[in-house]
């Protein structure tokens, strides 16, 4: 037997507690990749970390809104996700772009001399496919992830209204 919908208020709650989740990590994750990215001068990634800090905030900010009881919040929360992703996938073209590859310890040379190998690569080849796939597999999460989000909270809104309506009018009476 499929379970009941949800009370409105319910929704609210649950939107409310994803939102201030969601958005104070990303704030956190975010700050703590542009401060490491500052300390090693490297400007373009600090301000991906700012920007996806940014994304953090403005989802705070809806949860906020939401809380005082405005319906605009939910702009806001939508809003975050598709900022992130874009933020994301830049990060992921700009470690396609601008490609690091750090020197491999001892231990692992062997290792990735022995994969390079197979494919057929050098190990510098083959260290730029392991980039490549890496940087895919980020996007596609984030594509997954952040659309999710965005789903979530778009299906949310007219509950997450009439919540707040719900609330208004309780208030209003308890004001009479």
């Amino acid at each position: 037997m499929p379970q009941p919908p949800l009370l409105p208020q319910e929704t609210l709650v649950r939107v409310l507690r994803l939102a201030r989740f969601d958005g104070t990590g990303s704030l956190v994750l975010g700050g703590m990749f542009a401060l490491g990215a500052a300390a090693a001068h490297d400007i373009p990634f600090a301000a991906i970390g700012l920007l996806a800090a940014g994304a953090g905030a403005i989802e705070l900010h809806g949860a906020a809104l939401l809380r005082q009881g405005e319906r605009r919040g939910m702009n806001w929360l939508v809003a975050s996700q598709p900022f992130l992703l874009l933020v994301i996938l830049t990060y992921c073209a700009l470690r396609l772009w601008l490609v690091e590859i750090p020197p491999l310890p001892e231990s692992l040379q062997g290792l990735f001399a022995v994969n390079a190998q197979q494919w057929g690569l050098s190990v510098r080849d083959y260290q730029h496919l392991l980039n490549r796939i890496t940087m895919l597999a980020v996007a596609t999460v984030a594509l997954g992830f952040q659309g999710g989000m965005m789903i979530y909270y778009l299906q949310r809104r007219r509950s997450v209204a009439q919540a707040l309506k719900n609330e208004a009018e309780i208030d209003a009476h308890n004001d009479v």
